[in-house]
C-alpha cells in the first residue's frame, strides 16, 4: 500500500497520530458516559438531558468560536481546548470514583466540556488545510476520518472492558489522559501561522482586533457566506436533519440492557460498530484521488443511514443490531467524508473558520438536539419506535433536500471556488 500523500506533511502526520489517540479516548469516555445514565436511571429521558446540555453551548457559543478561529492563532486555540476537556475528564473520573456524582453534576461537567468542544472544532476543522498542500486536502480529510474510526473502535470497545474490570472512574481518566497527544502533537509542530498568512485570501480584519461591531461584522459575513454557496447549504442542512433524526443510537445502552439483555463488554462491541464501518469506507477513499458524482453520492449514502437505522431499530437480535450500526457507519463514513472535503475545498482560507462553526452548529447541533428528541419520544413510545420513526425521517430529509437544491445531486467535486 502507498502511503498516503497527506502523511508525509510532519505536522499533519503529527496531528494525525494525536488525533488518533484523542478520539479513541473521548469516543471511550462518550459511550461510557451514556452506560452511567443508565446505571443512574432507567428513564430514556436521561438522553434528552445529555443532549440538551450538550446542545446550548455549540448554539450559543459556534459564531463566536468561529471568528475567534479565524482571528487568533488555530493552533494555540487548539491547545487550550484540548487542556479544558482534559481538566473536565479528569473531575468526572475522580467524583465518580468517589461516589459522588449524581445525574445533574454529570449534565454540569458535560455542559463544561461543551463549552470548550464549541472552541475546539472550529479551529482544528480550519488548522488542516494549512498542514498540507490543497491538492492533498481530500486525503487529508479521509485519513482524519480514518483516525476518528480506528479511535471510534478502539475506545469503545476497550470502554466495555474497562467498565466490567476497572470501573466507570477510569473511562474518564484513561480519556484524560489520552487528551495529552494531542496537545504535545500541536506543540511539536510548531507555529504554523506563517502558513495561513501566506496564503492568497488574506485573513478579515486586524487579528489582534476584538470589537464587537467587527465581530458582529465577521459573522455576518460567515453567514452570507454559506448563504451564497448551495453546494455547502445543502450538505449542512442534510447533516443536521440525517443527524437529528437518525441520533437514536444514544439509546443503545438502553437498547443492550433492555432488548437484547447484555452487558458492557457486548456493549463496547456495539457502541464500536458504527466506527468499523465507517473506517472501511475511510480506508477505501483513502487510497481514491479523483471521486466523481459527489453530490450523488452524499444524498444516496445519507438515505441508506436511515434505511439502516430502521434496521437496527427492528433488531432484538445481537448479531442483526450490530450489522445495521456496520452499515449505519458505512454510510455516515461516505458521506461525511465527502461533506468535508466539499466545504473545505468551496471556502477560502480566511473564511474557513466561521464555515466550521456554522457547520458545527448544523452537524453538532443536530445529533445533541437529536439526542432530546429520541429521549423523549423513547419515554412516551418506546425505544424501538425512537429510532424507527428516526430513520424514516431520515429518508424523507434526503428527499426534501435534494428536490429542493438540485445543485447538490449534481455536484462533481472538481467545481472551483
Amino acid at each position: 500500500m502507498v502511503i498516503p500523500p497527506a502523511l508525509k506533511s510532519r505536522p499533519f502526520l503529527l496531528y494525525w497520530i494525536g488525533h488518533l489517540i484523542s478520539v479513541a479516548g473521548s469516543q471511550m469516555q462518550l459511550w461510557a458516559l451514556y452506560w452511567h445514565l443508565r446505571t443512574l436511571s432507567d428513564q430514556p429521558m436521561v438522553i434528552s438531558g445529555i443532549g440538551l446540555v450538550r446542545f446550548l453551548p455549540v448554539i450559543l457559543l459556534s459564531l463566536v468560536a468561529g471568528v475567534a478561529a479565524d482571528r487568533f492563532d488555530r493552533r494555540k486555540m487548539a491547545i487550550l481546548t484540548q487542556i479544558a476537556l482534559g481538566v473536565v475528564a479528569l473531575i468526572l473520573g475522580l467524583t465518580t470514583s468517589q461516589s459522588a456524582i449524581s445525574i445533574w453534576t454529570l449534565f454540569g461537567l458535560v455542559a463544561i466540556q461543551s463549552v470548550a468542544v464549541a472552541f475546539d472544532m472550529p479551529a482544528r476543522q480550519a488548522l488542516i488545510p494549512s498542514l498540507v498542500p490543497r491538492e492533498n486536502l481530500a486525503n487529508a480529510f479521509s485519513l482524519n476520518s480514518i483516525a476518528s474510526k480506528v479511535g471510534g473502535i478502539l475506545g469503545p470497545a476497550i470502554c466495555g472492558v474497562v467498565i466490567a474490570f476497572w470501573g466507570l472512574q477510569w473511562a474518564y481518566w484513561l480519556n484524560a489522559i489520552s487528551f495529552l497527544a494531542v496537545i504535545a502533537a500541536l506543540i511539536a509542530m510548531g507555529d504554523i501561522r506563517a502558513a495561513i498568512e501566506n496564503k492568497t485570501v488574506e485573513p478579515p480584519g486586524n487579528p489582534g482586533s476584538s470589537t464587537r461591531r467587527e465581530m458582529l461584522r465577521d459573522i455576518r459575513e460567515g453567514i452570507e457566506f454559506i448563504k451564497n454557496s448551495p453546494i455547502i447549504l445543502s450538505v449542512m442542512i442534510l447533516d443536521f436533519f440525517g443527524t437529528f433524526f437518525s441520533s437514536a443510537n444514544t439509546l443503545l445502552p438502553f437498547v443492550a440492557m433492555d432488548i437484547l439483555h447484555v452487558g458492557p463488554i457486548q456493549y463496547g462491541w456495539l457502541s464500536a460498530s458504527q466506527s468499523i464501518g465507517t473506517l472501511m469506507v475511510g480506508l477505501y477513499l483513502s487510497q481514491i484521488t479523483n471521486l466523481r458524482r459527489q453530490g450523488m453520492l452524499i444524498s444516496i449514502s445519507v438515505a441508506g443511514f436511515g434505511l439502516a437505522t430502521v434496521l437496527f431499530g427492528v433488531s432484538a437480535s445481537f448479531w442483526v443490531t450490530l450489522l445495521a450500526l456496520i452499515l449505519i457507519g458505512v454510510f455516515d463514513g461516505l458521506s461525511s467524508i465527502i461533506r468535508n472535503t466539499a466545504r473545505q475545498l468551496l471556502t477560502p482560507d480566511a473564511m474557513r473558520g466561521r464555515m466550521m462553526s456554522i457547520t458545527q452548529i448544523f452537524f453538532k447541533g443536530g445529533p445533541q438536539l437529536g439526542e432530546v428528541e429520541s429521549g423523549l419520544m423513547a419515554q412516551i413510545l418506546g425505544v424501538p419506535f425512537a429510532i424507527i420513526s428516526g430513520g424514516v425521517g431520515c429518508v424523507l430529509a434526503t428527499w426534501i433536500v435534494v428536490k429542493r437544491i438540485p445543485q447538490l445531486w449534481n455536484y462533481n467535486g472538481d467545481e472551483a471556488v
